[in-house]
């Protein structure tokens, strides 16, 4: 930390404190705003993949859904509906097989 404030004090980079060019960004910039009509990748089984190891071959134990959701977020007006569409997608989808009958093979 030292080393830090050495730098900080050192007139050639002073002016990385004061500028916003080197600053972070805010998480609620850091996201990108997505619409209702992409918020299906959160829960669709297409977006999901399971990975069991990283790409250094180090084991980990985590889904590309937790990556989505840490690099999108859902616009303002979208927020609030997600989670309550998500919940009632997966069951709409749990009417639909119950209601759709099986097709029998035509042999």
């Amino acid at each position: 930390m030292s080393s830090q404030q050495e730098i900080l004090s050192d007139g050639r980079f002073s002016r990385i404190a004061r500028d916003p060019m080197f600053w972070e960004m805010p998480e609620k910039e850091r996201k990108v705003k997505i619409d209702k009509r992409f918020r299906a990748m959160f829960h669709d089984k297409k977006f999901k993949m399971k990975y069991t190891v990283d790409k250094r071959g180090r084991p980990v134990n985590y889904s590309t859904t937790e990556n989505l959701r840490k690099f999108y977020a859902l616009s303002e007006s979208d927020s609030d509906l997600s989670e309550n569409d998500s919940k009632e997608h997966t069951e709409k989808k749990r009417k639909n097989k119950k209601v759709q009958p099986k097709r029998e093979a035509d042999s």
